[in-house]
This record gives structure tokens, C-alpha cells and sequence, in this order.
């Protein structure tokens, strides 16, 4: 193994330690849940080798305690995953030249990874392409060992699940202030802060997040020249540089 590969692997064992711990534990929720509506420890695996999204398989919970069909929940899937078209756009040119590491890389594209990669730089001779593949293939093995040892402990020991589902939310209050601190500049946070806010006060629970992220998009480019002119700075040396 070379040198610059170890280099990098114990790089992303780092810059992925948080993620580690968030998702062993919220994959531990899904696990458990999922457990609990009659589908044991291979279907918690294969869920989460496969679909590898946190907050849709915890709709996808919900979903097969009481199927609905297949369109209505192709149709819920847009509506909970929309937000990775926009993950993806801000990534083209971070991703051009990857070759076919850049299929699994938009797969694996969760909201943890793609913060992470917007923000870390890769280590000195360590290919760019390879410290993403890394990255991401850690936080999905995180993932799925939270998901198997949640079902296997919901199959051995008793437990109350009730308000477990609220891992996925906590660990999205702790990226946001995680981001929030490391942070030159809060424009972007408080831009989709207030749209959400907007939105969710015309749209309700259950209809705002779709218009939110679109309200949002549509600001940040209106007022993306100055913001690009205040963020140029601290982009240097950085990340991938995501807009």
C-alpha cells in the first residue's frame, strides 16, 4: 500500500470521524425501526447497500407498514431526494476527469458527504478522484454497520422506539452548526434559514421543503456575484468549490 494512499485513507478516516459517530447511531435508529415493522438484519443491509439514503429509508419505514403503490412512493421519493439535484449541479466541474469513480460518487452523494467534500482539501499527492471515492465509501460502510447492528439489536433486546425517528433531524441540527461555525460567511445558511421558514409557514410540514430549496437556489444565484466576490477568499486551498 503507498504511502500517499495510507496518507489519505487515515485523511478521510478523520474528516469522517463525526459522520462516524452520527451515522452509526441514526443508521442504529433505522435499523431498529425497520426491525420493528417485521423486516430483520439482510434487508437492513441490503437497504442501506442500495437505496443509501437516510432520510428516504426512514420514509420508506413508514411507507411499507402500509404500501401505497408505486407511484405514490416514486412520487414521495422526488419530493424527500430533490434536494441531491441541486447537490449534483454544484458539483460538475469538482467531479469532471473522475472517470467511472464518478457514478458511485453520485450515488453515494448523501448530505454529510457532500458537505464534507465541499469543504476538505485533499492531501498532497493524493489524487482528488480517490480521496472522494474514499470519503464516500467510508461514510457509506459507517452507514451500513449502524443499519446492521441497529436490526440485530432490535431482533435480541426489547425496546421502546419511540421518538428514535428523530435521530435523522438531530443529526441535520448538528452538520448546520457544524457548517455554521467553520463558516467565513452565514449568508447562504440564513438565505435558506429564512426560505424554509417562508415556506413552511405557506406550505406546511409536509409540502415545504421542494419550494424551499427551489426559493432558496433562485436567491443565491440572484445575489451570487457578490456572494462569489466575499466567498473567493476563503475558497483558496479549499474543498470542492460547490455552487
Amino acid at each position: 500500500m503507498s504511502n500517499s494512499f495510507t496518507r489519505g485513507l487515515r485523511a478521510a478516516a478523520a474528516a469522517t470521524a463525526p459522520i462516524l459517530f452520527g451515522y452509526v447511531f441514526v443508521g442504529m435508529a433505522f435499523g431498529l425501526l425497520l426491525q420493528k415493522t417485521g423486516y430483520g438484519v439482510l434487508w437492513a443491509f441490503l437497504s442501506s447497500l442500495t437505496v443509501y439514503s437516510g432520510s428516504m429509508q426512514f420514509v420508506l419505514v413508514e411507507l411499507l407498514m402500509g404500501w401505497p403503490g408505486f407511484l405514490h412512493v416514486a412520487v414521495v421519493t422526488l419530493a424527500v431526494q430533490i434536494r441531491h439535484a441541486f447537490y449534483g449541479l454544484s458539483l460538475i466541474e469538482a467531479f469532471k476527469g473522475l472517470g467511472i469513480r464518478k457514478l458511485y460518487l453520485i450515488f453515494a452523494l448523501t448530505d454529510e458527504t457532500y458537505s464534507l467534500l465541499c469543504s476538505i482539501k485533499p492531501p498532497k499527492a493524493m489524487p482528488r478522484g480517490r480521496f472522494y471515492l474514499l470519503i464516500a465509501l467510508l461514510n457509506q460502510c459507517y452507514w451500513i454497520a449502524g443499519s446492521v447492528i441497529g436490526a440485530t439489536a432490535g431482533e435480541l433486546i426489547p425496546f421502546d422506539s419511540t421518538g428514535i425517528d428523530f435521530a435523522m433531524t438531530a443529526l441535520f441540527i448538528v452538520i448546520f452548526v457544524e457548517q455554521w461555525l467553520n463558516s467565513k460567511t452565514h449568508i447562504p445558511a440564513l438565505t435558506g434559514l429564512g426560505c424554509a421558514l417562508v415556506c413552511l409557514a405557506l406550505f406546511g410540514t409536509d409540502g415545504f421543503l421542494p419550494p424551499a430549496l427551489l426559493l432558496t437556489v433562485g436567491a443565491l444565484l440572484a445575489g451570487r456575484r457578490p456572494l462569489e466576490k466575499r466567498l473567493n477568499g476563503s475558497q483558496e486551498g479549499g474543498g470542492a468549490v460547490c455552487r
